[in-house]
């Protein structure tokens, strides 16, 4: 539940909406605001109607133990201006109202991102743009191969002389269709169903993701400049050119493999992954 102080602000979850607080980060360049290019912007702006921007707040020294990797990297979390001030705008609204129970509201529909560096990246970095997966990234899943290549990329990005960025996006959840219909298509699945078929039996797309602020954090951090991307996925690399990344080389993240999954990765071969049989050979 959440507690407020007597000074009126809310507890730790919120405490970025305190206009004190967020006046210090800003002064220490912990918290930017980058547009659509990539380039840091006036952060105390207001919003112009159509404007995509990312509010970027780190670096956060954060060491992580992964199986074989214990490193630090340098975290930021990044989130839409414009979502940010429409929380920030309603907090106020139901400061001003007293309605502070309903603040538990305010953060789910809030799509945080995130990206990771790792190491001191060089030239040509190796680059992960990966897309939130509870069930694999957290819960362990075997049924995809979310897990697997999340950790693995950390590995190879981390093993890798010209270091790189893992960008983790956090509104990508069952390729863009949430959880709540990620369930069902599980149920789907179990009946018969491939991954993509389940979709479309929901009424839903194949994939859709939105790349946008992976774009734009990408410009930022990396730039104009050549990067090599994890991922076996073409259509990726394409709608990053979409967004203006045109020099990228994709290199393939094989991982995970194993009985459990071999229909979901069979589907995605079908559906126009880079994956070759061999790689569906090994797991089991």
């Amino acid at each position: 539940m959440q507690r407020w102080s007597k000074s009126g602000t809310i507890s730790a979850m919120f405490t970025y909406l305190n206009p004190e607080i967020r006046r210090r980060l800003i002064e220490q360049e912990k918290l930017v605001r980058v547009n659509s290019d990539g380039q840091i912007i006036d952060v105390s702006s207001p919003e112009h109607p159509g404007e995509l921007a990312v509010n970027v707040m780190g670096p956060i020294p954060m060491p992580m133990s992964l199986p074989g990797v214990e490193i630090t990297v340098q975290w930021y979390a990044a989130v839409r201006s414009t979502e940010l001030q429409g929380v920030e705008s309603l907090a106020s609204d139901l400061m001003a109202r007293g309605g502070q129970h309903l603040f538990a509201h305010l953060v789910s529909p809030l799509a945080v991102n995130s990206v990771l560096v790792v190491g001191e990246p060089k030239e040509n970095p190796l680059v992960r743009v990966h897309s939130n997966c509870l069930t694999g990234d957290v819960f362990g899943s075997q049924r995809c191969d979310c897990g697997p290549q999340l950790a693995e990329s950390i590995a190879r990005i981390s093993e890798d002389p010209a270091g790189g960025y893992l960008v983790y996006m956090a509104g990508h959840e069952g390729r863009g269709i949430g959880l709540w219909a990620k369930a069902a298509t599980y149920l789907l699945q179990d009946s018969g169903e491939d991954t993509y078929e389940a979709n479309r039996s929901l009424g839903l797309p194949d994939d859709c993701r939105d790349f946008s602020d992976a774009a734009i954090l990408l410009k930022h951090f990396v730039g104009q400049k050549p990067f090599r991307l994890l991922t076996n996925n073409p259509k990726k690399i394409a709608d990053l050119a979409e967004h203006g990344l045109h020099q990228v080389t994709r290199e393939k993240h094989v991982t995970g493999v194993g009985q459990w999954n071999k229909r979901y990765l069979h589907a995605k071969q079908s559906w126009g992954h880079g994956l070759d049989d061999e790689d569906l050979q090994s797991g089991g």
